[in-house]
């Protein structure tokens, strides 16, 4: 793996020089644009326009507008904005996980230490795992500053980016049903969930997708044509949920049983 930014994590007065890693990686297949009329490539240019010639990458460089002129940034005033954020993944306070919630998680990235940070890399890793606490930091990566939550993932610090309050829409604004449930159905509900519960391994689940999608692009390669098979998913009637969790248990004891 090839680290994308190196700097230091700090809690207290401890400071933790670390490489960060990218922690994941999209599986997608590499698909091209194509012209549909004869397959050529689509290509996308850095185009000046004013000049209409393209621009080298070297020579590109960013602006913000400001009364109709445009003042350049070059990659120093980024650093100047904040050298400490730039440069250090500063722990202001610790939080317990179960506080956190799922939506706010966007990307994790893995820590590794440096020379001479072995030991406050395990101290850290160690204490955290211990209280099942959360690091809660803010840093500047590629002009842009993140929220981060830093954990323990099996014996390796990583941190996750997460989504300030400002990024998560209001939920309110959405048409929630207020239809009442009663207590049969849901302690059916429950029993339902109690017979599906299982432990967690990551190992069990995999992306089937992109088989999928490999299978159907050999195919039309060797010139057969696939035909799409039809799914249609029917809303549960209210009328009917009870009948619907009573066969879903079942069905699901039955398989166990089997």
């Amino acid at each position: 793996m090839r680290s994308i930014w190196n700097g230091s994590v700090s809690f207290g007065l401890v400071s933790i020089p670390i490489k960060l890693f990218s922690a994941s990686e999209d599986r997608k297949i590499d698909l091209d644009m194509l012209d549909r009329h004869d397959n050529a490539r689509i290509r996308y240019k850095r185009i000046n326009e004013d000049t209409g010639k393209e621009v080298a990458w070297k020579d590109i460089v960013k602006g913000y507008k400001m009364d109709d002129e445009y003042v350049v940034l070059e990659k120093e005033d980024f650093e100047i904005a904040n050298m400490k954020k730039s440069k250090t993944i500063d722990i202001e306070e610790f939080v317990a996980e179960k506080e956190v919630s799922d939506l706010l998680f966007k990307k994790p990235y893995f820590l590794q230490p440096q020379k001479d940070g072995e030991k406050s890399y395990n101290l850290l890793r160690n204490a955290l795992k211990k209280t099942k606490k959360l690091g809660i930091a803010t840093f500047v990566m590629r002009q842009k500053e993140h929220l981060s939550l830093i954990g323990v993932y099996e014996n390796t610090l990583v941190l996750h980016v997460i989504r300030f309050a400002d990024e998560i829409r209001d939920p309110s604004e959405l048409k929630i049903p207020k239809s009442k449930v009663s207590k049969k159905e849901i302690d059916m509900a429950l029993s339902l969930i109690d017979n599906y519960t299982a432990k967690f391994e990551l190992d069990k689940y995999e992306d089937v997708y992109n088989d999928q999608l490999m299978k159907i692009i050999e195919r039309k390669k060797s010139g057969k044509k696939v035909k799409p098979k039809k799914h249609k998913s029917e809303p549960t009637k209210a009328t009917d949920l009870m009948a619907k969790l009573k066969a879903s248990l079942e069905a699901k004891k039955k398989s166990k049983a089997s």
